[in-house]
Formats: structure tokens, sequence, C-alpha cells
């Protein structure tokens, strides 16, 4: 009899052990089973959608759609018309309808529905060629229980991510933000993959290092960079990068600021950071530099959390 169970036992680990890695390929496959969309009726709300339709057909992901505010026979029928325009399988959409605050209900609806990505709009700057994000956008990135991705000229006719950027500074979230960029990078098929990492209080080490010859404070500079470099290079081993051939950058500046002009200066089309970092009493005192990011934001920009 307990052999019997002990055997019986063992064949259901088995398959569970099974389970586990059919859930692991299907998961490799699909890496957003879930986007979420934070509609408003405003002009660019068909260009969001057009967007976030070609995200989940990319994915084969099913679509949630979100509106705050009060939901009547206009706005349904007026949004219903642009599901319709822009082609969207009704079948794998969901609509949601909230009433309150916008960042509570956005996020609380993201968390219901288990979705992986909410995608969300910037705003342009009046009188300056840059965006950014408002304090509603700020809020509900800090607290998006998943990665979201900020576009800031969504096109009907969808935006083509051809440059990509990704940040490689050594933070705990890292090896998890070059795993999902690599693997973005190659299911929207982008032509070039940048990696750019920053050198850890480089002015600092530097100044030490220059009390040394010409030669040894060099020698320092060669050793922080490969340092960097064979940081990166370890994550990327364990990364199936398919037919991308990433380029590693190494900087001195702080990550922030300098993926803002990497990314001005090769005209990326998205960057991408990671953020599993909660605001504290000091971050608001001192901006954090995803804060920065969001101040003026380069490009598109996904923030990848665990």
């Amino acid at each position: 009899m307990d052999r019997g169970q002990d055997k019986w036992s063992c064949i259901k680990s088995i398959v569970q052990i099974g389970k586990i890695r059919l859930f692991k390929v299907i998961s490799f496959f699909n890496m957003y089973q879930k986007v979420a969309l934070a509609i408003a009726f405003s002009p660019r709300m068909e260009a969001l959608i057009s967007e976030t339709k070609r995200l989940v057909e990319l994915f084969e992901s099913e679509l949630i759609l979100i509106h705050i505010g009060k939901k009547t026979d206009e706005l349904e029928a007026k949004l219903e018309e642009i599901l319709i325009k822009t082609g969207l399988d009704q079948i794998k959409t969901k609509l949601i309808w909230k009433e309150g605050k916008p960042v509570k209900m956005i996020n609380e609806a993201c968390k219901e529905e288990n979705a992986d990505l909410l995608v969300a709009g910037a705003l342009k700057r009046e009188g300056f060629l840059t965006y950014y994000m408002g304090s509603v956008g700020r809020k509900i990135i800090r607290k998006a229980p998943c990665s979201v991705l900020t576009l800031i000229e969504p096109k009907v006719g969808s935006t083509v991510f051809e440059k990509i950027v990704l940040n490689g500074t050594q933070l705990e979230i890292t090896p998890h933000v070059i795993k999902v960029g690599i693997d973005f990078s190659k299911k929207i098929n982008a032509e070039q993959v940048h990696i750019l990492n920053e050198i850890k209080m480089y002015g600092l080490q530097m100044g030490t290092a220059s009390e040394d010859s010409e030669e040894e404070a060099s020698q320092t500079r060669r050793q922080l960079v490969q340092h960097e470099l064979t940081y990166v290079e370890d994550i990327l081993k364990n990364v199936d990068l398919g037919k991308l051939r990433p380029n590693i950058k190494v900087t001195g500046g702080r990550w922030a600021v300098e993926l803002a002009r990497f990314c001005e200066k090769i005209d990326a089309d998205l960057l991408v950071v990671g953020d599993d970092h909660k605001l504290n009493f000091f971050d608001r005192i001192f901006p954090h530099d995803l804060e920065d990011l969001l101040s003026t934001l380069p490009c598109n920009l996904l923030i990848v959390k665990n």
C-alpha cells in the first residue's frame, strides 16, 4: 500500500513539474498576456488604441481598456465606434468603467485584472519640444502593479521601434531589465539595441587615481570601463539574443542624464529602464534618477517592474 502511494506521489510530482515547465514556456512566448490601456476621451485616444492594438497582436495578449469617469450611453457609443474603426478584436477586449480618483482606480483595475503591462500617453510641454509626465502620470507609474509603457507621440499608423536603448547600470533589477528589453526588441524586430552602463562614482574614483602617474590613471580608467563591460556581457550570456547584436556603451555620468543624452543623440525610439524602488522621504527631497527621466522624456519609455 505504501509503495503504491509513493508511486502515485512520484507521478503527481512529475506531472506538476511538467506543468511548471509548460507555464514557463508559455510565459516566454507571451511576455504580456494582459495589456491594459487607460483611456480618456481626448483627441489622442484613437492613436493610443491603435498603438496598443499593435502590441496586443504582436504578443497575442488580451486587452483591458480602463476609463475613469461616469459611464454614459453617448461615451459608450463613441468608444464602440473607435473600436470598430481600429479593428480591435472585441472578443479579446475587456472594457472597465470606474469612478473615483484616477491613480487609485487605474492601478486597482490593473491589479484586479492581473495586467502585465499598462500603456499610457505623455504630455507635450507647452513651448518646448519635450515631453513629461504630470503628477498623475508619475503616481500611476510609481504605484502601478505592472510594467508601464509611456508613448510620447502615439500614431494611428503605429510607432516603429527601430532603435532601442537599455539601462545597463548596475542595479538589482538590471539583469531583468536587459532580459525584458532584449525579448521585447526581438519581438518587434528592432534594428539596433544599445546598452548604456554608468560607472558608479566615476568622478571620485578617477579623482583618487589622478594622484598617481598618468599611466596609472589611464590603467584605472581602462579597468573601470572593462569591469562595466564584463558586467553586461555576463548578463547577456544567459539571454537568447537571436539575431540581435547589442552595442554596449560605458559612461561616467549619472545614468538618467546620460541615457537622455544618448537617446537624443541617436534619435532612439524606445528607452527601457527598471523600477524596483519605492519612494521614501529622502527621495521626495532629492529627485530620484527615474524622476528626472519622467520630467523630460527623451523618447518613448518602457519601465520594467519585477
